[in-house]
């Protein structure tokens, strides 16, 4: 087991199987020392296990737990085409899309589910640039969506 995967068991975490493609892209993908990976909705076992838009249906709260399985899924998604999250370098820039209710305005305290996560994981590797971005949908009415780019060490 890697040291990052002994850090996820001691948070009570697992990493999930790599969530399928919707369309016609790949989960993650590997350019030199760089690991961009696909957005990454917050599935589990194959669902979502709400939809919505935050501010509305889905609560901040629920949205942040959200954007925390994101990120669980993107590491799962450079795992899969590095072999070993110990080649983590560095999480490089964090995107998160929040689909929002029309006067909902907390899109980083959502992402920073995500970004929490990253760094509870991976110490100071795991701090990064971001983006927070409000959107009217996303796909299947996910409340939230997050791609990660990672270096890798050499």
């Amino acid at each position: 087991m890697s040291a990052v995967e002994a850090r996820l068991a001691e948070l009570g975490l697992t990493l999930p199987e790599v969530v399928p493609p919707l369309a016609a892209y790949q989960p993650a993908v590997r350019s030199g020392v760089y690991v961009y990976t696909a957005g990454q909705l917050p599935m589990v076992e194959g669902k979502l296990p709400v939809t919505g838009k935050v501010g509305a249906e889905v609560t901040p709260e629920e949205a942040k737990e959200l954007a925390r399985t994101c990120a669980l899924n993107a590491l799962a998604a450079v795992k899969s085409v590095t072999g070993d999250l110990d080649r983590i370098a560095r999480v490089v820039k964090v995107v998160g899309f929040v689909a929002s209710a029309a006067d909902f305005t907390g899109q980083p305290g959502v992402v920073n589910g995500a970004s929490e996560l990253l760094g509870e994981v991976l110490g100071e590797k795991g701090v990064h640039a971001r983006s927070a971005v409000g959107v009217a949908v996303l796909p299947l009415d996910a409340p939230v969506e997050v791609e990660i780019q990672v270096e890798l060490a050499p």
